[in-house]
């Protein structure tokens, strides 16, 4: 793939010189540590200029057609010296960007500086341009940002990219609180997340009702989806809206359950979840299908399904529907544990 001509690459990996400019500098080591380009053939080479911007080459005081060999001892001190407070730098302005760029990125939301915002509802199309404009509100946060999220389990539990930016959001100040369904809380993923956020301050929350997809951020700013479809999102504006959603989420928030990360399952958790199962199995509901609108993995499920059996003494998955549909009345016996 010629990977080791690359400048900062050597056949054993990232290294300072390409193995061009390594091999010419030995051979003017060999050559009594004097080159000439024009006579070489590499006048005006990469492989020159990398060596002779270095260091590794300079040219000789008597005849500065000739390039004389450096010590690399000589120059390693220095360089690594150099490197280290550009580095430092660059760090020092990478950690720094969040917070100059803030109020030009408020500035950037509340005047809807892109040419294809259309008023207080602005309709967006494909993922990619959805998550752009949900990262830089993000970014432009002051004060909150509220989440809805149905789903979770491991089909979409955050990334370490994604909990490292929540994670600088809220070290910046700005409060986080999120609605979950409760099968988040046997995906393993979804706990380290919760657990990572409610360390630094974030509130997180579980609720066993439906509830919509909505995201709030500093009051200003709403987001749904389009239709019903991941694929699109709207987003609000309009003041009167926003308040009418910001309602409906803290009304959820009322509801939901408080949820810190960890395996242990509330009772009432279990038994809302277990109620659920039990209305969709007996309504002839199939399993991957009670798994899917559950948030659940088809093994969580059987797993619950395994102990309702256990509990109703049922030997077969029609016995136990029979027992169940005679007291469904009665919420099945848990212990709130994980596994």
């Amino acid at each position: 793939m010629g990977g080791t001509d690359e400048p900062g690459v050597t056949e054993g990996g990232l290294g300072v010189l390409s193995a061009g400019a390594r091999s010419l500098y030995l051979s003017a080591v060999r050559s009594g540590g004097r080159l000439v380009p024009a006579e070489s053939g590499c006048d005006g080479t990469s492989q020159l200029r990398e060596l002779v911007e270095i260091g590794l080459l300079v040219p000789d005081m008597d005849d500065p057609g000739v390039l004389v060999a450096v010590d690399p001892r000589q120059l390693t001190a220095g360089l690594s010296a150099a490197w280290q407070r550009k580095a430092l730098e660059l760090l020092s302005r990478s950690m720094a960007l969040p917070s100059d760029f803030q109020q030009l990125s408020q500035a950037y939301s509340e005047v809807g500086a892109d040419p294809h915002e259309g008023g207080p509802v602005e309709h967006l199309v494909g993922k990619t341009e959805i998550n752009q404009r949900l990262s830089a509100l993000f970014e432009g946060s002051t004060k909150e940002i509220l989440s809805a999220q149905p789903g979770g389990g491991a089909r979409s539990f955050p990334t370490e990219a994604a909990i490292a930016l929540d994670v600088g959001i809220l070290r910046r100040g700005v409060s986080r609180r999120t609605i979950y369904q409760p099968s988040t809380r046997y995906s393993a993923p979804t706990r380290h997340y919760v657990t990572a956020m409610t360390a630094e301050g974030g509130q997180v929350r579980t609720l066993d009702e439906p509830f919509t997809r909505l995201m709030i951020i500093d009051r200003t700013v709403a987001v749904i989806p389009g239709s019903g479809d991941t694929e699109r999102a709207a987003f609000i504006r309009d003041e009167a809206v926003i308040g009418y959603l910001l309602s409906l989420f803290e009304g959820c928030w009322e509801r939901a359950i408080p949820f810190l990360g960890n395996g242990d399952v509330p009772p009432e958790v279990v038994t809302r979840l277990r109620r659920n199962i039990i209305r969709m199995m007996l309504q002839g509901v199939g399993h991957r299908v009670i798994a899917r609108n559950l948030g659940l993995s088809e093994r969580t499920l059987a797993r619950h399904i395994a102990e309702l059996r256990e509990e109703n003494d049922a030997e077969t998955l029609f016995q136990l529907g029979w027992k169940l549909s005679e007291s469904f009345h009665r919420l099945p016996e848990a212990d709130g544990e994980l596994d």
